[in-house]
Parts: structure tokens; C-alpha cells; sequence
């Protein structure tokens, strides 16, 4: 397993993470540590979870996936050998259920979620604190164009100085965004280098063969200011794997289990993912694979956050940190990506 550092920190992180937003949803207690302990085995050290998981986010399973990673912790003694990263709500999308149905970043929201999250996860700190996505309305969430409109919310100087505190408290050791924009990032590291508040040291957006706009604009971001990508969705919701072609809706899959997740099913991005899983079998390779191999050796990735819903599947992700992507293959993914770019924003 390659390790890659955690942007200007000490921290070494492994080229792949353990997403858990399905425990407790679709997989138990036991699959969960049977995952982390396969993941472990195979040099993974980094596990990213969030306060709303699983997903789909709902009052009755709020928090299951921290409290299941916790137990983790306390059955197998070993949480000083993980990274561990987890995440702040924000407001809207439909969780109403999480302090009052209005999370905020602010000092009273993210004191009272971050200790939430400690208890569940039975650690004293939490190595990387993300906030899951922007408070202020802005384009994320599959949404392209940015439609401006005059709003209150917490400033963004508010939001690091608590996070400050909770450094100096020893709770958590750094900082991370997710869902954010080129200005929000930027912003966030500029009042960190002003203030001397703690520097964002990771971004985690969606990123796959569907979906590349962080290239555009973050990617340079994520290289000149040290502030690495940690890419979730690289499968698109398992569109990329090729189970969905021709309609198909496999039991117990996530397309088929939940309707609400649209956003990389639509007409283009169909025609677009058949062209990738038809360039990989061409090529005698597993498209699964390929599509996260793609990902994973993007110099801006510092981390390519894989999940799974069997240890079948984990074992596949698990063997994509393996291969080598030929010059021949990335002419071909990128003339797919030229006459159908990002059809799944």
C-alpha cells in the first residue's frame, strides 16, 4: 500500500480509505469490522466516517456508523493505529432530526457535535474534523451553477476560531473541508494563514470518471496550497463497476435499494459509463478497477475513499491500489472524457 502525507502535516496517510457510510444500513456490526480488519490487513490505515451516517441519512440510523466504529476501537484496542477522520453536519438536506434541524458551524453547534462524536467514537481526538459541506448556499451536491443569493451565515472566522479551540483542546489534531468551493477554500486557508488558525489540510469532493470538475479550479488549489483531495464517489454508486448496464438493478444494491440516489443514472452519464466499461474489458481489466486506479493516481489525490458492501467487493477495491493504468488506456479514457465530459456533476 502507498502512503501519501496528509497535507503539511506529519501524518502519512495509506493511497487508499476505508468509507463506512453503508454500516449500518446495509452492512452490520460484524460485516463493518470484518472490513476494517481486511482493510488493515491489506495496509490501509485511514477510516473516514461522519456524524449523519449512514447514508441514507435517516433519525432512526443518525450516528449508528461512529457508535459501530467505536465499538471497533474498544473490541480491537488499536485506534492509535488509525488515521481517523469524521464530520460536522451542515443545514438542509432533509436532516431535520440533527440539532434542531438547523446544524450550524458555529461555536455551539460544532463544541456540541464534536464531543457527540468522540463519545460514539470512543477516542480522546479525532485526527481529521471535516466540515461535511458548506454552510452558505452554494453549488455542491450534484448542483453545477452557482445561483447567488443574500444569506446569513456563521462566518467563516467564527468557524475556524472554534476549530482553533478544539486543536488547543487537544480534541482534534486538524482540519478538513468537503463539498466546498474554489472561493471557499480559498478563504478558509487565507484566514487560517492570517489569523494563525489551523490551515485546511485536506478537501474531500466527489471525484470519478463521471464527475471530474474538480479539476477545474480546485485541483490547483489541492497542489499549490498543500490541501489534497480525498475523492469519495470514485464508482460513481457503483455505476462505474458495469453492474447497472443495461438497466440492470442488482439485489441489495444501492441504486436498487434507494431511488432517491439520481445523480449518476441519468441518460449521459448511462451512455458515458458504457463507454468506460467497454474501454476496460477491451483491456482485460476488471472496470471497477480502472476506474478507481484512474482516480487514485491523480497527483492531487492525496486519498481515494473506496467503500464496499461485501468483503467480495473490498477485495477488488482493495486490489485496484495494484495497477498501473497503460499510457494506451489514458488516451482513451480521456477521448471518452472529451466528447462526454462530467455528465454527472
Amino acid at each position: 500500500m502507498e502512503f501519501r502525507r496528509l497535507g503539511h502535516t506529519d501524518i502519512q496517510v495509506s493511497a487508499l480509505c476505508l468509507g463506512t457510510m453503508t454500516w449500518g444500513e446495509q452492512n452490520t456490526e460484524a460485516d463493518a469490522f470484518a472490513q476494517i480488519d481486511r482493510a488493515k490487513s491489506a495496509g490501509i490505515n485511514f477510516i473516514d466516517t461522519a456524524e449523519m451516517y449512514p447514508v441514507p441519512p435517516r433519525a432512526e440510523t443518525y450516528t449508528t456508523t461512529e457508535r459501530i466504529i467505536g465499538n471497533y476501537f474498544k473490541s480491537r484496542g488499536n485506534r492509535a493505529e488509525w488515521v481517523l477522520a469524521s464530520k460536522v453536519a451542515g443545514p438542509g438536506n432533509g436532516i431535520d432530526y440533527i440539532r434542531g434541524g438547523n446544524p450550524k458551524h458555529n461555536r455551539e453547534h460544532i463544541v456540541a457535535a464534536l464531543d457527540a462524536s468522540l463519545k460514539r467514537l470512543q477516542t480522546d481526538w479525532i485526527d481529521l474534523y471535516q466540515l461535511h459541506w458548506p454552510e452558505r448556499s452554494t453549488n455542491f451536491f450534484g448542483q453545477l451553477g452557482y445561483r447567488h443569493r443574500e444569506e446569513r451565515f456563521t462566518p467563516l472566522e467564527e468557524t475556524l476560531e472554534v476549530l482553533d479551540e478544539q486543536v488547543k483542546a487537544g480534541k482534534i489534531r486538524h482540519i478538513g473541508l468537503s463539498n466546498e468551493t474554489p472561493w471557499g477554500t480559498m478563504t478558509f486557508l487565507q484566514l487560517a494563514e492570517s489569523r494563525g488558525w489551523p490551515r485546511a489540510v485536506s478537501i474531500q469532493n466527489p471525484y470519478n470518471l463521471l464527475n471530474r470538475t474538480f479539476e477545474v479550479g480546485l485541483a490547483e488549489i489541492a497542489m499549490r496550497e498543500q490541501c489534497g483531495l480525498l475523492a469519495y464517489s470514485p464508482l460513481a454508486f457503483g455505476m462505474l463497476s458495469g453492474k447497472y448496464e443495461n438497466g440492470a438493478r442488482p439485489a441489495n444494491a444501492r441504486l436498487t435499494l434507494f431511488s432517491r440516489f439520481q445523480r449518476y443514472n441519468n441518460p449521459q452519464s448511462v451512455a458515458a459509463t458504457s463507454r468506460y466499461v467497454a474501454l476496460a474489458r477491451a483491456h482485460g481489466l476488471d472496470p471497477a478497477q480502472m476506474a478507481l486506479a484512474f482516480v487514485t493516481r491523480q497527483p492531487f489525490v492525496t486519498s481515494n475513499i473506496i467503500g464496499a458492501t461485501s468483503l467480495e467487493q473490498l477485495e477488488s477495491n482493495l486490489a485496484s491500489a495494484e495497477l498501473k493504468l497503460s499510457d494506451e488506456v489514458l488516451t482513451a479514457i480521456e477521448a471518452i472524457h472529451v466528447t462526454q465530459p462530467n455528465p454527472a456533476p
